[in-house]
């Protein structure tokens, strides 16, 4: 590519940045002044109430409206469909279904933990007890072995190379 069709490139990409419009966060209007569900709850700082069929300020001072404000059961905020009770008791479901899920999450992790290091141990354990009886059945071997061999030995069942005479017994 030629110096040319790169600056070409440039001024027709800062033309279109410059030529594009731009798009402005939309103006919401003062809650009282809104008069459906729709419009009202298209601003999140306001509140319906079905009661009065009234779009109010939401009380951010309180996490859950006073009932001076609107019912529970009256109140929409979020979607217009669904009641504000409704939402917080499927917000409360949810987050205990959530803490839940973790609390059982991490008591596995940890009993699984435990349990191999315990298998780990066993296991330690069993290696070394069979080590234990391996050395011992060595032993005993051992000791057999020499048992047997003075019984030969007593009986001239093996040939002594103290004799004078071996050379000739083995021919």
């Amino acid at each position: 590519m030629d110096k040319t069709s790169v600056f070409g490139s440039m001024f027709v990409f800062l033309l279109i940045c410059v030529t594009s419009e731009t798009t402005h966060p939309p103006v919401h209007k003062p809650c009282n002044t809104l008069t459906s569900c729709d419009t009202c709850l298209a601003n999140v700082s306001c509140l319906w109430c079905l009661t009065n069929n009234i779009c109010s300020e939401y009380p951010v001072s309180y996490v859950i409206p006073p009932a001076s404000v609107c019912k529970l059961s009256k109140a929409r905020w979020g979607v217009c469909w669904l009641n504000f009770e409704a939402l917080i008791i499927g917000l409360a479901v949810l987050c205990g279904a959530l803490l839940l899920a973790i609390t059982v999450c991490c008591c596995c992790c940890c009993c699984k933990c435990s349990r191999s290091r315990s298998v780990d141990h066993e296991a330690e354990q069993f290696s070394r007890r069979r080590e234990e009886i391996r050395q011992r059945a060595d032993e005993r071997r051992a000791e057999r072995k020499a048992k047997h061999d003075e019984i030969r030995k007593k009986y001239g069942l093996i040939p002594d190379s103290d004799h004078p005479y071996s050379k000739f017994e083995n021919e």
